[in-house]
């Protein structure tokens, strides 16, 4: 049995812990009027196009870069445990499409411990995304949460 396309083979995942409790952390990512402020890389602003916070809902988020490009990055949720897990498509036009975003989040005490996958369609996609520096963005945006939840 080949196994080179197994979820595994196909994920890319980060992990942090932020000194915020999963109520705070979790309105951070669910609340539009929150997501604004932090998602993206550095230097990006967000607006927020749509945010149907429910499973079948979408989401839509206009990113603006530094020179003035303006990209898109929308989903529809599939699964959502209330302060435990979100489940999405995810499109970031033009740079990745047609992956699926695993949020977990645990509870620790005043921190809450995050883990983000990132599933890939093939092996070959997700190996083409890590070296297109998946790790530094994403990290980047975490970081951006990271102050956020400093400053909340």
């Amino acid at each position: 049995m080949n196994n080179d396309n197994l979820p595994k083979n196909r994920t890319l995942t980060l992990q942090r812990i932020f000194d915020a409790p999963l109520e705070i952390v979790w309105a951070a990512w669910t609340q539009p009027e929150h997501i604004a402020n932090w998602w993206g890389p550095k230097g990006m602003e967000t607006t927020v196009l749509e945010h149907n916070f429910e499973v079948g809902g979408s989401w839509k988020y206009a990113m603006k870069m530094p020179d003035g490009n303006e990209f898109i990055a929308d989903g529809v949720y599939s699964e959502i445990v209330h302060h435990q897990k979100i489940v999405s498509s995810a499109n970031f036009k033009p740079m990745t499409e047609n992956v699926e975003i695993h949020s977990i989040f645990e509870s620790d005490g005043e921190k809450t411990k995050f883990t983000f996958h990132c599933v890939h369609e093939t092996e070959e996609y997700c190996k083409q995304q890590e070296q297109m520096g998946f790790y530094n963005g994403w990290g980047s945006v975490f970081e951006r949460l990271n102050e956020f939840l400093q400053n909340t």
